[in-house]
């Protein structure tokens, strides 16, 4: 797995939301716990389950639309997360 690759694009994310301004709570609690099961799925030894996975990409996708339409600086960050999960099989 490239967690390299994954943790520079999670790192830019997050300095984008510290200096973008202000996100509604529901947002923020989406995407901290969308971080959360993120760090899970790369602590694993194997490959995560496939409930993860599935449940990862079904959140990203959401998120990145709410993105696209509230906060679209936000967008080509958070689709580089999802492409760098998409290539490690996640």
């Amino acid at each position: 797995m490239d967690t390299h690759k994954l943790k520079t694009a999670m790192a830019q994310l997050q300095s984008e939301l510290e200096s973008g301004g202000k996100l509604d709570p529901e947002l923020q609690q989406l995407l901290k716990s969308l971080d959360k099961d993120i760090q899970t799925a790369l602590a694993e030894n194997e490959q995560p389950e496939d409930d993860l996975v599935s449940s990862l990409n079904e959140r990203t996708q959401a998120i990145d639309a709410r993105f696209s339409a509230e906060h679209p600086y936000l967008s080509s960050t958070l689709r580089d997360v999802m492409d760098t999960l998409g290539k490690m099989g996640i």
